[in-house]
């Protein structure tokens, strides 16, 4: 007949015992048994009740969860040629994220030519997070992938300082903030060779009709008088 060994619902120990010596202490006080270490030798077992222990356990999980603070990561993506209005905006999305104690994931998109000068998205990511000042800390430095160069931002000492909602403006949509389409890009960024021409923009004008057959369009009775 396998053992177990038997603690109380008080906690209190009641020793080695036989399975079915445990499941009658269990069934005399309207308990449950439960087993509680299965690889001990003999395995461990308690008296209580079940449903009233899963649902404190589960009291105890909702408040460990309440108590642990969610990290949001926002991004913010940005042209190398970005203008100065559209620069400022932006500065200004990641100010705001940063105040509300989320991180945010800054990206540089290169596009065409300007995938040979990374070191210009590299000085836009520095001026950026010295914009900031102590409003952030660079948690993972720039980093390029493919086409995009990307820096992780948390918010640093002046961003603790500030509690989330103390702004009376309400926190912009994220993917308003990270649509690229807000940029206005600098005036250089449009080759001039995509321009087309004048002549290509407008449709030909109706062929004129030649000088010899308006002639004869326009006087019909000069053969009527010759005959």
């Amino acid at each position: 007949m396998p053992k177990v060994r038997l603690i109380g619902a008080d906690g209190e120990q009641l020793g080695v015992v036989e399975i079915n010596e445990a499941l009658k202490r269990a069934q005399d006080a309207d308990l449950d048994l439960v087993e509680v270490a299965p690889n001990s030798k003999p395995p461990v077992t308690r008296l209580l009740d079940y449903s009233k222990y899963k649902y404190e356990q589960e009291q105890k999980q909702k408040q460990a969860r309440k108590h642990q603070q969610q990290v949001n990561i926002r991004e913010i993506k940005l042209r190398p040629k970005i203008a100065q209005h559209d620069y400022e905006t932006k500065k200004g999305h990641v100010e705001r994220f940063l105040r509300h104690q989320d991180k945010v994931k800054v990206t540089i998109m290169f596009r065409g030519r300007e995938q040979a000068h990374p070191e210009r998205g590299r000085a836009l990511l520095q001026r950026l997070f010295e914009d900031l000042g102590e409003l952030a800390v660079i948690e993972s430095q720039p980093l390029q992938e493919g086409r995009n160069m990307s820096m992780l931002l948390a918010p640093g000492k002046e961003a603790a300082k500030d509690e989330p909602g103390a702004e009376g403006d309400a926190q912009p949509d994220a993917t308003e903030a990270e649509s690229p389409a807000e940029e206005t890009p600098a005036p250089e960024e449009t080759p001039a060779a995509e321009e087309k021409p004048a002549a290509e923009a407008e449709p030909a004008a109706e062929a004129e009709v030649p000088a010899e057959e308006s002639a004869e369009a326009e006087t019909p009775g000069d053969d009527a008088a010759a005959a």
